[in-house]
């Protein structure tokens, strides 16, 4: 017997092997192919016939019932390391799992079966085996397994290795935690995201819409929505403006060779959207902005006097996802970047990465995430990776001296995420349900600098290189605001509402006080509007509530006799007063962000 640490994914792991077994021993002619460990769970895909396969929530609780059973009853896992011929043998009859020894013949490696062992009671037999093409990573004994740690949450369809040409599978999703508490948890929180869904809240409150006409993955912004925009993307501009980077602007289409050029095609040629001109030429409509804004570097000869040389820009890039991989706001074709490139020397590197940090860490911040984890995503041995051995090894060295300096022991190791330029720190937010964002990210390249010849003149007249640093703090401002949006369920703090005080008369004959009071705050710099007071006071109230406003104010009889103001808050907090006094007070808040 194998003896195996009883990690969360080991537990994963032995229960996608479980509910392989109990199904094939409920559903007739069945074909396993695989099932990992996920993290919040496990799957398996499974091929079965069309007259005999689980399609309901009743048969997965049939099946979940069938797996306690088993995990009550006991067993333990053993390996065996099998030839190819053998393991052909014992699955010939099953073409998937034939595929998978081939593949790893091919890859001259181990092919391991590891067999559950089970153990007689509570109805199962002594013999009872299941054995599976695996490589390992199971519970010691199955009974370690809390029965109510784990669910079969859905059925869904996959093809055989994600590959739409190949043959539709039927996979079985499970959802599995350490204890009971820990799934009533995640279920828990599951349903809140539901409720906080930006696709619904975006309808809701009329940030954004879709249309058929125009076509998936192509948001359009009401003026609302795009209230939500100009205001990040100021804030972006406003931290970026304390370390003097340079507006640029650069064109939407550029000639294919600039991509060659930059390598980015290489990887990149598929996601492209290409377009010809009636002179037979062919354009790209840019998916990224770096080549252009090395383009801008390299016009003149730069001196190591003028570095570090930073340009921004906030502009549209367009990537050709596959349909099935539009979401909402979090994966568009059309993405709104808030990008910007550094140049400068090596001995500048940490210098600028910690500015960039500095302004990503209050950057998101002010709009409440409380944690922000840097990832060092770094390269492996993938052939993907361009550039030489020693601009990689000082790229990396340069991030991580930073990453010690600066988070020590917080930060978590990406291996083969970085680029195919070069290495990273990416920052992973935690929202208020305790999910975790990738956000912004500072990337180093020394492979794009090398690509264009970009050159500086030093101090003794030579011509040396410069790194590039690719940062980003927003990153995508369509998938920030689907993060945000959710992160603060519609509830948009004062200063980025959209609709920051809605302005409600009682009645007819107060709607002329109402107006000054809207003019006021208009003049003062305030996004306000103004109710119809024949809607009724009921009916305004609701909708300021159910727009998420974070204030309102009510204007009766009361309030214009006495020139004052009934302010009321979506926290309940409600005060009368002068509107100096409440215009004072909101102006504070917005200029803190609160």
């Amino acid at each position: 017997m194998l003896r195996e640490n009883n990690t969360l994914e080991n537990k994963r792991h032995t229960l996608a092997h479980i509910l392989a077994y109990c199904t094939q021993n409920k559903y007739k002619d069945v074909k396993l192919t695989l099932g990992p460990a996920i993290n919040n769970g496990f799957y398996y895909d499974m091929e079965f016939k069309k007259d005999s396969k689980p399609n309901t929530n009743e048969d997965l609780k049939v099946l979940t019932k069938e797996m306690q059973r088993v995990i009550r009853s006991g067993g333990n896992f053993s390996h065996e390391e099998v030839t190819f011929e053998k393991a052909k043998e014992i699955f010939s009859e099953n073409k998937y799992k034939l595929e998978l020894i081939e593949e790893i013949n091919k890859k001259g490696e181990a092919i391991t079966l590891y067999t559950i062992n089970f153990t007689k009671g509570d109805g199962a037999d002594s013999d009872e085996k299941f054995v599976d093409l695996c490589r390992g990573g199971h519970c010691e004994n199955i009974k370690d397994i809390n029965e109510g740690s784990f669910k079969l949450e859905k059925i869904a369809g996959a093809y055989w290795r994600g590959d739409e040409k190949r043959d539709q599978l039927t996979r079985i999703y499970g959802l599995a935690f350490d204890t009971k508490e820990e799934l009533i948890s995640y279920e828990t929180r599951i349903e809140e995201a539901k409720k906080r869904d930006h696709r619904v809240l975006g309808k809701e409150l009329g940030l954004f819409i879709f249309s058929d006409l125009v076509g998936p993955g192509l948001p359009l912004w009401t003026p609302h929505g795009t209230v939500l925009r100009k205001q990040v993307d100021n804030f972006v501009q406003e931290l970026r403006s304390e370390y003097n980077y340079g507006a640029v602007t650069i064109p939407h289409f550029t000639k294919p060779d600039l991509y060659h050029k930059s390598q980015h095609y290489e990887k990149y040629g598929e996601d492209l959207f290409k377009v010809h001109t009636r002179d037979g030429h062919e354009l790209c409509i840019k998916p990224m902005n770096c080549p252009h804004h090395a383009q801008i570097y390299a016009s003149e000869l730069r001196s190591y006097k003028e570095l570090p040389i930073r340009y921004s820009e906030t502009t549209m890039v367009y990537r050709d996802e596959q349909s099935g991989e539009v979401s909402g706001l979090s994966r568009v074709l059309s993405i709104t970047q808030d990008d910007a490139h550094i140049f400068c020397r090596e001995a500048q590197l940490e210098e600028e990465m910690n500015s960039t940090w500095n302004l990503i860490e209050k950057f998101y911040s002010s709009f409440g995430f409380k944690k922000l984890t840097p990832r060092f995503s770094r390269r492996n041995d993938d052939a993907k990776y361009k550039g030489s051995d020693e601009s990689w090894l000082k790229a990396e060295n340069a991030i991580k001296n930073l990453l010690e300096r600066r988070a020590k022991d917080m930060w978590t190791d990406g291996e083969g995420e970085a680029a195919f330029y070069g290495p990273k720190i990416d920052f992973m937010a935690e929202d208020a349900i305790g999910r975790e964002h990738q956000v912004g990210t500072i990337q180093l390249d020394f492979v794009q600098p090398n690509n264009f010849n970009l050159e500086y003149v030093n101090e003794e007249g030579k011509r040396e290189m410069p790194v590039m640093i690719h940062c980003a703090i927003a990153g995508s401002l369509e998938r920030f605001l689907s993060v945000y949006i959710e992160h603060t369920a519609g509830n948009f703090p004062l200063w980025i509402s959209p609709v920051q005080v809605s302005i409600i008369p009682v009645r007819e004959n107060n709607e002329e006080y109402a107006k000054q009071i809207y003019k006021y705050l208009k003049e003062n710099g305030f996004r306000v509007e103004l109710s119809d007071s024949k809607n009724g006071l009921g009916k305004n109230v609701r909708n300021a509530k159910n727009m998420k406003y974070p204030y309102w104010i009510v204007l009766g009889d009361s309030e214009m006799n006495t020139n004052t103001i009934t302010l009321e808050s979506r926290n309940g907090d409600k005060i009368n007063s002068k509107i100096e006094d409440v215009k004072n007070d909101l102006q504070k808040i917005v200029i803190n962000k609160e």
